[in-house]
């Protein structure tokens, strides 16, 4: 009986690889988009041409994808506070396990890297970490939006836009500055503006880790022998290595900029001759 499944699903897999051949055969070499590639890459960054209205005003798809992350994000929380964690167990279950693992890895990044203060960071590091996972991941369910001029589209990830990995990535700054205010007052503040370079080097990152994914992906589909099956593999790995890649790169830069600039430096005292 299992011998026949085999053959039968060995059959299937057979025929669909035949069709899939015979389908790229007949297409010819011509390519199935009427934008250029040059266009598709300086729309990716400029938002120039897809945008969404919002209360009147024309903005940057990027941007509803935010609001959207942000809002669901903050619902999943809240039923998690209501409903799951007054349910916690001393023998966890496999939710709740699932979750104290997630927090006590990213508890145990801040102490790792900032022994002294690791409260706060420990918190935010978390959030910034399930915010750039998830957002990232948004991008696959590929829900769809109007633009301005009656085009569909489908929601981009929000750190794929300039704007919203410059907003992170100049929050972690601000982040490693208080921690630096909080462990040595204006000392700290010193050593933090020596690292000038950081939230833009935290926020190109982000950008282009993203936006490459998107392009690799677009350059597949400009080839129509290579746009069946294909796209759907490379989306999801490249979006799920992305994900995986740059949630550890931040929060990894962030905890220990915070952990450098916090630790308290005593005075040595010159001795008297």
């Amino acid at each position: 009986m299992e011998s026949k499944r085999r053959v039968g699903v060995l059959v299937a897999t057979a025929l669909i690889v035949a069709a899939l051949v015979v389908g790229i055969c007949l297409t010819g070499g011509s390519g199935g988009e009427e934008e250029s590639i040059q266009v598709t890459m300086r729309d990716a960054v400029l938002h120039e041409t897809n945008r969404i209205a919002l209360f009147g005003l024309e903005v940057n798809p990027g941007l509803i994808s935010a609001f959207t992350v942000t809002g669901l994000l903050l619902v999943v929380a809240a039923l998690i506070r209501v409903f799951a964690i007054p349910r916690f167990k001393l023998v966890p279950g496999k939710f709740q396990l699932l979750l104290e693992t997630l927090v006590e890895t990213f508890d145990n990044l801040a102490k790792s890297n900032s022994p002294h203060r690791n409260g706060f960071l420990g918190a935010y590091i978390f959030g910034a970490g399930v915010y750039i996972f998830v957002s990232t991941l948004f991008e696959l369910l590929g829900l769809q939006v109007i633009t301005t001029e009656g085009l569909s589209m489908a929601m981009p990830a929000p750190l794929s836009d300039i704007n919203g990995a410059i907003a992170l990535g100049v929050m972690s700054y601000l982040v490693i500055l208080s921690g630096g205010i909080a462990g040595n007052g204006l000392r700290g503040v010193g050593s933090t503006l020596k690292e000038f370079s950081l939230p833009i080097s935290m926020s190109f990152r982000l950008f282009g880790a993203m936006l490459s994914g998107l392009l690799v992906t677009e350059l597949v589909y400009a080839y129509i022998q290579l746009s069946f099956v294909l796209p759907v593999i490379v989306a999801v790995l490249f979006t799920l290595l992305h994900a995986l890649i740059q949630t550890y790169v931040l929060t990894m830069l962030t905890a220990l900029f915070y952990g450098e600039v916090s630790e308290h430096h005593e005075k040595v005292k010159k001795k008297e001759k």
